[in-house]
């Protein structure tokens, strides 16, 4: 009977020792899930932040590039404005120039002394409001093709930077 007692002495320490490895192990295992479910949750957090970052700075270089065309569109605007008031303003002064010629021209028709006299004065001015209208039309349309490309301007330097900022392909 003596025998007994210390073979149940072995099987408790032998059990005993077999529940302490095993906690240890569990122990171990916990631990271990742990940091590996801890490493991917930051991994996965890390990845959506920098998809947020990476959205949010897309989202503000399309509001940039919006107010740029904004910009682009009003100083086009103001420019063009400008422009058609001073074309207008030569219309108006080559308008008053011309109507001041033929003035002159009817002032002097009023003192002719010959039908010979009138003829060249009308062939004179005839031949002067023609040359100043050819002239001034010249302006005018040099003016306008002016006018036409500085009002484009603006936009069209914001057509270039759309063709080589969104031309490119997307990186990977």
């Amino acid at each position: 009977m003596a025998a007994e007692p210390k073979e149940s002495k072995r099987t408790i320490a032998l059990v005993d020792t077999t529940a302490t490895q095993g906690a240890a192990q569990a122990k171990k295992f916990v631990e271990d899930g742990a940091v590996q479910a801890r490493a991917a949750m930051e991994k996965g957090m890390e990845q959506v932040t920098k998809q947020a970052e990476t959205f949010f700075k897309a989202a503000e270089e399309a509001a940039e590039f919006g107010r740029g065309n904004l910009e682009a569109v009003s100083k086009s605007a103001q420019v063009f404005a400008v422009g058609f008031q001073d074309i207008g303003k030569q219309v108006f002064a080559m308008t008053q120039a011309l109507t001041d010629h033929a003035m002159e021209s009817a002032k002097a028709l009023a003192a002719v002394k010959s039908l010979k006299e009138a003829a060249d004065i009308q062939a004179a001015f005839a031949k002067a409001s023609m040359e100043r209208s050819m002239s001034e039309a010249a302006k005018l349309q040099e003016a306008t093709f002016r006018l036409a490309e500085q009002a484009s301007a603006p936009l069209t330097a914001r057509m270039t930077l759309a063709v080589e900022k969104f031309g490119k392909p997307l990186a990977a």
